[in-house]
């Protein structure tokens, strides 16, 4: 029959695809594991009968051509293929000659890649009923968004179109996730090509059989945005769900899948959200004509920040280190406010109490337009009655849970909390009571947001976005945990990537450039209620002998009494405990200043600042370094009695303390303190000469930092009364306190008259 067969006729390629899955036993873990195993057939096509290299066809009516059979089984080797050596049910033995991949990936990188190539060069495909990368091709991609505006929360649902029917990937890539959990990792993520594809099998509902099972290929190009924003969210719901429920703030989300080619319905209005979210700090507001200020380029930004956060009807959190105005940005924002028309309700500050006269100070400076109202001392309920006929008004975390009947009562446009680390416990007072305070908007300025741990965080959150980054025990497993004990720093990429638009914060380093060589600023303390008795008690006394004095001698002749009396006085406004006659209160309580100037200390320490610390009275240092030591803190000091003045010099410069205390006579001069980016005057130096002498220990050549002073002046005592003498008669007042000749100085009767006022809210006694 040889004689009659067809001699040219060339083969035709089948490649017959299956799968098969079974359990076996693995000696490693001790456990029966599953596996899928996958085949490919190839067989030789001559007339309609297929035949393989090792069964042939005895019937065949044509010649085989084994060099082209060759050909063909190396097309598939060249493909990665290669002979299978282990035996399979994937396929039949008489399928054709048996190959395999070394992979998944290498299948699925197969059947997307080169089969439609070999489909085209006239190879026949078949597939067995369980051949596990039967591909359903995805028609498209979709996103349905519903939101409405009286909600704080929208549904998001993500899916795929098969066979014109849609698929949510909700439970799709649950499951995924499930089985990969790799993928919820940013960094392994980021290592898959975006051309790479995963397979995921898919239930396919259908309405009179039960659900059939399909393959479908992802691409990691398009799952990378969607795992990377919502891949935690994945974790927490239930399969049968199809649509997550997001937070409104959590709408930045979406900016991430703006380049999928997604068909969206709905959410224009959330999407729009969404990227003014992200493009918050481009969106510049001019500064208020009436702001008494010029601001800095980071503070413009500041101000827009504030002001788009309001337009957006979100709160954050302005986190700039000390010293680089939040109080002034929030100011000019408040002005925006009032001049819009928007300020139709008053704004309200919550604080510290000693920062009260900063605030008042501040806002008459720079925004005096604004009406003020400080609800704080004994006669603050005057104003109760009258509150809406105030723009801003100040008030503590001390006071507000004890006047929250009559404040909650009053609707506010703005509410902020300085110093907002002040509620980093969710259950204090001062936090549950500002949380019950309702305004507009809400904001926390603090240069340390986050002092010991994330919970802090949280809880300004809780108060400006309540429910947000949900319960404290949500937070805790999602954040806490996973950030604190185990250093997942993927965990705190999420985070950090959640509260970006509603955290600014900008470093002294960050803004160096805008700043000037030196920034001069003035912190206003109040005296505390033991300080104002022993004061006024003081005063009186001084008041009286200083006048017989100049009676009997005249101002000239004079000199040595007003010295003492004005010494006396500002021993009071430093520490009770300098004044000889003053028996010391209890712990804490002899100083509003040193209790203002710890805290100043332990912010300034968090953002690593190097401090000099002056003051005139060396005993007033041996009290700010009981204070230290009390709370483990390290210095270094100098006065008069320090021997070997190198040594405290160097462990400044080296680093091995942050901060530096220095009496005036000892440190005035001769110094050189470059390591400096801080120098605090504890009591004023009322000859600004001397001042300045200080400061550049600092402030000289060599230093390559801009340097912040700050002067702690008592409200309303003489040091404030100095300080202004010094402003309008620098000379007169440089006399009083260095103890120049009569010649250099002369003090009017106003001049005495001003020094030994009564304190603000104290009336005058009979002389």
């Amino acid at each position: 029959m040889s004689e009659h067969l067809m001699q040219h006729l060339e083969p035709r390629p089948r490649l017959w695809l299956g799968s098969v899955e079974f359990s076996a036993f693995e000696p490693r873990n001790g456990r029966m594991q599953r596996h899928i195993q996958h085949r490919a057939a190839l067989a030789y096509g001559y007339a309609g009968q297929y035949v393989s290299s090792a069964r042939a066809h005895h019937e065949l009516p044509v010649a085989r051509q084994p060099l082209s059979e060759k050909a063909l089984r190396e097309t598939l080797q060249a493909l990665g293929f290669r002979i299978a050596t282990r035996q399979s049910k994937a396929l039949p033995e008489s399928a054709g000659d048996i190959f395999e991949l070394p992979s998944d990936s290498a299948w699925l990188r197969f059947v997307l890649n080169d089969l439609p190539l070999l489909r085209e060069q006239g190879w026949e495909i078949e597939y067995s009923d369980d051949f596990a990368f039967d591909l359903t091709p995805v028609d498209d991609w979709y996103a349905i968004v519903d939101e409405a505006p009286d909600r704080d929360w929208f549904d998001l649902e993500l899916g795929i179109v098969i066979n014109g029917e849609r698929l949510s990937l909700l439970p799709i890539l649950l499951n995924l996730l499930r089985t990969h959990p790799e993928l919820l990792n940013p960094a392994q993520l980021a290592r898959r090509r975006d051309d790479e594809q995963i397979l995921v099998p898919i239930h396919s509902p259908q309405a009179h059989n039960k659900p059939k099972l399909m393959q479908v290929a992802l691409p990691y190009g398009r799952l990378k945005p969607v795992l990377s924003t919502l891949g935690d969210f994945y974790l927490r719901d239930e399969p049968s769900e199809t649509r997550l429920r997001l937070p409104t703030p959590d709408a930045t989300r979406l900016n991430a899948l703006k380049e999928l080619p997604l068909s969206w319905e709905g959410g224009e209005r959330l999407r729009g959200f969404a990227e003014r979210l992200r493009d918050i700090r481009t969106q510049p507001t001019p500064p208020p004509a009436d702001l008494a200020a010029t601001l800095r380029p980071y503070q413009a930004e500041g101000l827009s920040w504030m002001q788009a956060m309001r337009e957006l009807e979100v709160g954050g959190i302005l986190a700039d280190d000390m010293g680089l105005g939040k109080t002034l940005q929030t100011l000019a924002h408040l002005l925006c406010e009032k001049n819009a028309g928007r300020l139709d309700r008053p704004a309200m500050v919550v604080m510290p109490t000693s920062l009260i006269p900063n605030w008042q100070d501040e806002a008459q400076r720079f925004a005096p337009t604004l009406r003020v109202a400080a609800l704080h001392g004994a006669g603050r309920k005057k104003h109760f009655d009258h509150l809406f006929d105030y723009d801003l008004l100040l008030t503590t975390y001390a006071l507000l849970p004890k006047d929250l009947d009559a404040l909650a009562k009053v609707p506010l446009h703005v509410l902020i909390l300085d110093e907002a680390q002040y509620i980093k416990t969710p259950g204090s007072k001062a936090a549950q009571a500002a949380r019950q305070l309702k305004a507009r908007q809400r904001l926390c300025l603090s240069g340390t947001p986050l002092e010991n741990h994330l919970g802090e965080l949280w809880s300004l959150f809780h108060f400006l976005l309540p429910g947000w980054l949900g319960d404290a025990k949500a937070f805790n497993r999602d954040y806490r945990v996973p950030i604190e004990k185990h250093g997942d720093q993927e965990r705190l990429q999420h985070l950090n990537a959640r509260i970006k638009p509603f955290l600014l914060r900008r470093t002294k380093e960050q803004v160096a450039t805008e700043l000037p060589a030196k920034t001069e600023i003035t912190h206003w303390v109040e005296l505390n209620e033991a300080q104002r008795d022993v004061y006024e008690t003081v005063r009186l006394a001084m008041d009286k002998k200083v006048r017989e004095e100049i009676n009997r001698k005249g101002v000239a002749r004079s000199q040595i009494i007003i010295l003492e009396a004005l010494l006396k006085l500002r021993q009071v406004c430093c520490d009770l405990r300098l004044v000889n006659s003053a028996t010391p209160p209890s712990r804490g309580g002899s100083s509003g200043k040193l209790a203002s100037l710890m805290e100043i200390i332990e912010e300034l320490l968090l953002e690593k600042r190097r401090i000099l610390l002056f003051s005139q009275f060396t005993s007033m240092l041996g009290l700010i370094e009981q204070e230290l030591q009390h709370r483990g803190i390290d210095y270094a000091l100098l006065t008069g009695a320090t021997k070997n003045r190198r040594v405290p010099v160097q462990d400044f410069q080296k680093g091995k303390v942050q901060i530096f205390l220095i009496s005036l006579k000892a440190g005035g001069v001769g110094l050189n303190l470059t390591a400096a980016d801080t120098v605090i005057h504890y009591d004023p130096w009322w000859n600004p000469a001397a001042e300045h002498q200080a400061t550049d220990r600092a402030y000289r050549i060599g230093q390559e930092k801009p340097v912040f002073v700050y002067k702690l002046i008592t409200r309303g005592t003489v040091e404030e009364k100095i300080q202004h003498l010094q402003l309008e008669k620098s000379a007169l007042a440089a006399g009083i306190l260095d103890g120049r000749e009569a010649g250099d100085w002369k003090l009017a009767p106003e001049d005495i008259d001003a020094l030994f006022e009564p304190l603000p809210g104290r009336k005058p006694r009979k002389r």
